[in-house]
């Protein structure tokens, strides 16, 4: 008797996340079209059921739906990127002190692995325990999906949003069950099926999940890729896919935003890439590593009639580190040297690269011995006292302050009602 036990995956999906965070505050805003914005409030990047209800897309500008406020109450808040990543790493912890294995896939979604739970263990109630539990530790509505493979785990999860008598629960691990909504899924709703592909497969003939699931392997793979023909398998419970329980070190860092309006002086830009530069940093420091390398760039717009011009430079650090001074200090120097009076910025950034493991690298012979030690201390400090008291309550000299010419526009802003003590809840 084989002793390999059978892969179960569970994906846990919070619903509408951005919406979702956004009314788990401003009890107002629930049952109303809510959408939220991207950067600058330029674009819908997320929104309520009832906003889809009235026909509001993703990737709509706002200025278009800006009328629909009065006709349909629509309500309109900015990115508030703060309250979503503390409220993620909340649903990311109820996961972890719930499953065996947690591997988050997203800012709003984590696969969870359950092989061998069955056997103690219905899955579908295990389901309804995690979505309970992270209603109750959190207040965020999630749907559960649970299946033999990653893609079908998806496939469980869109069923369990989108059909209401399933509780936002469905356990998928049953092949007839799996063929039944595979039937009547389309096959552009598969995971990893974008819309041009959806497209080249409905010229082909497969309109179905259950279509695509039958279709030959080896056809699929010559007229299409060979990752169709992973998805293929994985809709038949052979998995094909992985997920890293740790993600992989990152390769480089970029710190980049585009400004609220043009940036006309040096004195402004300097401003607002210290300000990239220390946040690169706080993510250098996040993974563990010291950079050798640093590049600053900076743009004008592509469009209009104002001139064009684009540069970037690169230089390597006196020597690795994650020290934001020195950092802030070489993306300083480096924007000097491309900066040309006289034009209308619009964007600008650095990025960090060269990564290294801090203690590893050689040494440089003429450093003070405690140098680094110091930095590591003084560093450490700065995150610890930002992370306890409120994310840039400690800034550095030319990034401190507010500047309404390069900051980005969030004029529809939501308070950071869970990382910053000013802007706490206050009972009435």
């Amino acid at each position: 008797m084989s002793s390999v036990r059978p892969q179960v995956w569970a994906l846990a999906d919070i619903n509408s996340f951005y919406c979702s965070a956004e009314s788990l505050f401003n009890p107002a805003y629930r049952g109303k079209a809510l959408v939220v914005t991207s950067n600058n409030d330029s674009v819908i990047v997320a929104r309520s059921a009832e906003a889809k209800a009235i026909g509001i897309k993703m990737g709509e500008p706002v200025f278009q739906v800006k009328h629909l406020q009065k006709s349909h109450g629509l309500v309109i808040c900015s990115s508030n990127y703060e309250l979503y990543a503390d409220m993620s790493a909340r649903f990311m912890q109820t996961l972890d002190d719930l499953a065996p294995a947690v591997m988050p896939y997203s800012i709003d979604e984590a696969f969870m692995d359950l092989s061998g739970m069955s056997a103690f263990m219905d899955l579908a109630e295990f389901g309804r325990i995690v979505k309970s539990r992270v209603a109750r530790d959190t207040g965020l509505p999630i749907c559960v999906g649970i299946s033999s493979t990653l893609t079908l785990a998806k496939l469980a999860n869109n069923g369990a949003k989108k059909y209401p008598a399933t509780k936002g629960v469905v356990d998928l691990t049953c092949p007839a069950r799996q063929r039944r909504l595979l039937r009547i899924t389309p096959v552009g709703d598969i995971w990893g099926i974008g819309k041009k592909l959806s497209a080249r497969l409905i010229d082909a003939g497969i309109h179905t999940g259950l279509d695509l699931a039958q279709a030959n392997t080896s056809w699929i793979r010559s007229e299409f890729s060979i990752v169709v023909e992973r998805t293929v398998r994985e809709l038949n419970g052979i998995a094909c896919q992985e997920i890293e329980a740790v993600p992989p070190t990152k390769q480089q860092i970029i710190s980049s935003k585009s400004f609220g309006q043009p940036v006309l002086e040096l004195e402004d830009m300097l401003k607002a890439v210290a300000s990239y530069a220390v946040r690169a940093s706080e993510k250098l420091r996040g993974e563990g590593q010291s950079a050798g390398q640093l590049t600053a760039f900076l743009s004008t717009s592509r469009y209009g009639a104002d001139e064009q011009y684009s540069n970037s430079l690169t230089a390597p650090l006196p020597h690795a580190t994650q020290d934001t001074r020195i950092i802030v200090h070489s993306a300083i120097e480096l924007i000097r040297k491309i900066w040309r009076p006289g034009l209308r910025y619009n964007k600008a950034g650095v990025m960090l690269g060269d990564f290294r493991t801090p203690g590893e690298e050689q040494e440089d012979l003429f450093a003070a011995v405690s140098d680094s030690v110091k930095s590591e201390v003084v560093m450490g400090l700065l995150d610890q006292i930002n992370a306890s008291q409120g994310s840039g309550l400690m800034k550095f000299g030319r990034s401190a302050g507010s500047n309404a010419l390069w900051e980005m526009k969030r004029g529809n802003l939501s308070p950071a009602f869970t990382t910053r003590w000013t802007d706490l809840p206050k009972a009435r």
